[in-house]
């Protein structure tokens, strides 16, 4: 494993965000990184890869300017991203709502989150603040998943919750896969006047490599070319299914049909019986993609714009 996949956050005011996008990307450009950096005048948002002998580089760059920043470190066999994008983003987190960082919730260390599950109460509620394709290949047990299309209705989902719950008793457990999405969504509670709001500090990715599959079912989605990963050196349980026969599975395949893209879960089989389709319809679609069977699918990559023009037979 020559490669090292890592993810951080950093939520401080940055004078000149576009200058600070020119800065990463020539830096970066220097050392082959690749990934996804998100930033904005309120932070930074990173996922990104490295070869294994830049990592001491980029992180004395980093710290130099952003010191304290937790870095989250992977290993993995090649680059976990197709190429460099860094750029400029409205948003760090899809919410359609400003935020008082100052009234987030409390951290949790990964032990402190563990005993909190095992010691919860009727009061107490777990939140996966991730999307349901992540959620449905692994989550912490007892989790409630908020139900909707997208997470720009979360604020919506919170003031609902206060009208169901009582915000004076209601303790509030919230987690994803790196922290940032916690950081952000937590002060939407607070706002609603909920006193007792946690979560899990690093995320997932920081549990795992401190806790193990401790309270965890399943694996985790990555947003890589990874895409579904153990969150500990020990293997665990597969909890979900092929879209198409019900096998256990947590093999994900961006549809096949250039006008769905649906990702969907499947099994080896019932992907090449289906040609890589998430449906019917979607084989006889005029926009297909050819379908190459493997074990271990990246996500779709644009092709060429003269490819785009004609089905494959």
């Amino acid at each position: 494993m020559d490669y090292e996949v890592i993810a951080f956050y950093i939520l401080k005011p940055i004078e000149e965000p576009r200058r600070e996008i020119k800065r990463w990307k020539k830096f970066l450009e220097t050392l082959d990184g690749k990934g996804r950096i998100y930033i904005n005048k309120k932070g930074i948002n990173a996922q990104m890869s490295l070869f294994k002998e830049n990592l001491t580089p980029f992180s004395d760059w980093l710290l130099k300017d952003y010191p304290n920043t937790e870095v989250k470190v992977q290993r993995y066999q090649e680059h976990a991203f197709a190429k460099l994008t860094v750029k400029y983003r409205e948003q760090l987190a899809a919410m359609d709502k400003d935020y008082d960082l100052s009234q987030g919730g409390t951290h949790l260390s990964s032990a402190e989150w563990a005993k909190m599950i095992e010691e919860r109460d009727e009061d107490t509620v777990i939140l996966d603040v991730r999307n349901d394709y992540e959620w449905e290949v692994g989550h912490f047990e007892g989790t409630e998943k908020p139900t909707f299309e997208t997470f720009r209705e979360f604020p919506k989902y919170v003031e609902e919750m206060s009208k169901e719950r009582d915000p004076k008793k209601t303790k509030v457990m919230m987690y994803c896969t790196g922290g940032i999405r916690c950081e952000l969504y937590s002060c939407l509670f607070k706002e609603q006047g909920f006193e007792e709001v946690y979560q899990l500090d690093g995320g997932v990715i920081k549990y795992g490599q401190e806790q193990g599959n401790k309270h965890w079912k399943g694996n985790l989605f990555v947003f890589d070319d990874r895409l579904v990963v153990p969150i500990a050196d020990e293997e665990n349980e597969v909890i979900s299914s092929c879209k198409h026969c019900g096998t256990k599975i947590d093999t994900y395949y961006n549809c096949a049909n250039m006008d769905c893209n649906d990702l969907f879960l499947s099994c080896l089989d019932c992907a090449e019986k289906m040609k890589g389709c998430c449906t019917d319809a979607c084989i006889e679609a005029p926009r297909r993609r050819p379908f190459t069977p493997t074990a271990h699918p990246k996500p779709f990559r644009k092709l060429p714009h003269e490819e785009k023009i004609c089905a494959p037979s």
